[in-house]
């Protein structure tokens, strides 16, 4: 039997799981979440789930979440839409349980590293991914490794002021919602068929996430920039207004150096996950 790593995306609506097995990710499978459950049901379908996996040969569990994560311990302090997945102690849970090395992160941080590892990031030792959907997310690869902060924190530039919000409220789906009462999906095919309204919209979110990378690079000058989540597939309507607003960064040799991709990977998080199994963590000192 090969030896396999088992990668698990824990959502607010479902969870998926797959396996890593020469480089090639199998049994991809998802489940739904029993988001208003106890923490204990919670854990116990997440078990019967990994369970589910047991007849490979696996040597390793990654486990993503939308949330912030104690990384060195294990711990989840928060998950987004599950109430009760607050300060769980998941890793001794499945360690205990299953007896197989757990490595939990970030979603956004596991994308990152999901498409340095095995995607369109594969050629770049420095880079960022940004999720753009629901929300916006952010991971950072420094030098091969996924560097994740205090709290798995690091590159949540969703959260940092911009203009009279926030740039998740300017960069993700809630821009088109609140500013047009649309979906981005929506939008498009209305923009594509001509609607100037529609296309005025992503011209404006083209510029608000020019902005948003144009803060990356004061910070970082990574080497390559990947976009994913659902947003992604509407690139050719944003990218000319993105590309105007990156032409302003005060620095144009880096603008020429940066190299700007999509994500092809559709299993994206389970990669990720996969990943952290395989990475060797750019760890910070424990809290005291």
């Amino acid at each position: 039997m090969k030896q396999a790593i088992l990668g698990l995306d824990i959502g607010g609506t479902g969870i998926a799981g797959g396996v890593l097995v020469d480089g090639q990710l199998t049994d991809v499978r998802h489940i739904p979440t029993p988001a208003h459950e106890s923490q204990e049901v919670v854990l116990e379908t997440l078990a019967d789930f990994i369970t589910s996996y047991l007849h490979h040969d696996l040597i390793g569990i990654g486990v993503g979440i939308p949330g912030l994560v104690d990384v060195e311990n294990g711990i989840v302090l928060n998950l987004s839409n599950i109430p009760s997945f607050q300060h769980v102690l998941l890793r001794d849970f499945l360690v205990a349980r299953f007896t197989k090395p757990v490595y939990i992160n970030n979603d956004a941080n596991c994308f990152a590293l999901g498409v340095q590892k095995y995607g369109v990031g594969r050629p770049y030792k420095n880079l960022v991914g940004i999720t753009l959907g629901t929300g916006v997310g952010g991971g950072i690869v420094i030098n091969g490794h996924l560097y994740s902060g205090v709290h798995s924190a690091a590159g949540e530039w969703c959260s940092a002021p911009y203009l009279d919000k926030d740039f998740e409220y300017y960069c993700s789906g809630k821009f088109f919602k609140y500013e047009y009462n649309s979906k981005p999906k929506t939008l498009a095919k209305e923009a594509l068929s001509g609607d100037p309204v529609a296309i005025k919209a992503f011209e404006e979110y083209g510029s608000h996430l020019g902005e948003l990378i144009k803060n990356i690079l004061y910070a970082l000058a990574p080497e390559a920039i990947v976009l994913g989540g659902s947003i992604r597939k509407t690139y050719p309507l944003f990218k000319k207004s993105m590309m105007q607003s990156l032409a302003g960064f005060r620095y144009p040799t880096v603008i020429q150096k940066l190299k700007i991709h999509l994500s092809e990977l559709d299993e994206t998080a389970i990669h990720g996950a996969v990943a952290l199994v395989e990475d060797e963590p750019m760890s910070i000192p424990a809290e005291k």
